[in-house]
């Protein structure tokens, strides 16, 4: 590219040539203008409601929580993992307020429950019949790799640094680690529960959609 030549592209797509096409998740908005958001081609010019409504149809039985005593910036990432596997939903323990850029929008389209103490969550899990698998480096922890993960539960990850605090380890029925190969004595939430996710994945899931 020489100078001069503009570096900048443009995601997602303009406005819909030629005539509208007829339904209710069609946003006329988007389709008058164009749809730039970060959405999957299927859901191009779909309404925020419509599109939300249609992953509700197909979301999948496992249920991600993290704690956040500590403004954990691996949060977003965590929710936009959870958007990307379709998880039922997130859980946030502790704290309200978390950062949201790395989510990338995603939590638009991702259900996310608070629960403020751990004590509430565990009590949510088992009125909701899930058992809760924390995923992490811990003695007594089973290699995931040599496991299959319950088609239905809630996988737990504590914060980077401390891990799962110790309340969230007591409330674990099981816990999974991930194996590692280099010098560092952790990975973080973020990439540990793409990790876990997609394992679940491997065992439970079929084909996303065309």
């Amino acid at each position: 590219m020489t100078a001069g030549e503009d570096q900048s592209t443009e995601v997602g797509v303009g406005p819909w040539p030629g005539d509208w096409p007829v339904g209710e998740q069609y946003d006329p908005e988007l389709l008058e203008h164009g749809d730039r958001r970060n959405v999957v081609d299927r859901y191009r010019y779909w309404t925020r409601e419509a599109v939300i409504a249609d992953l509700d149809e197909r979301r999948h039985d496992f249920h991600v929580a993290i704690e956040n005593w500590q403004h954990d910036f691996n949060i977003g990432t965590v929710v936009r993992n959870a958007n990307a596997f379709l998880a039922a939903e997130v859980h946030i323990v502790g704290q309200r307020r978390w950062n949201r850029r790395g989510a990338m929008v995603t939590d638009r389209y991702q259900h996310v429950r608070h629960h403020p103490t751990i004590e509430e969550f565990v009590a949510w899990a088992g009125d909701a019949g899930l058992p809760v698998v924390g995923i992490d480096n811990l003695p007594g922890s089973r290699p995931m790799e040599t496991t299959t993960l319950p088609r239905r539960c809630v996988l737990l990850f504590g914060q980077e640094g401390p891990g799962l605090s110790d309340p969230a380890r007591a409330a674990c029925g099981e816990l999974f680690s991930i194996a590692q190969y280099g010098s560092t004595r952790s990975i973080n939430a973020g990439v540990a529960s793409g990790i876990a996710m997609h394992a679940w994945i491997r065992a439970h899931a079929g084909p996303p959609p065309a």
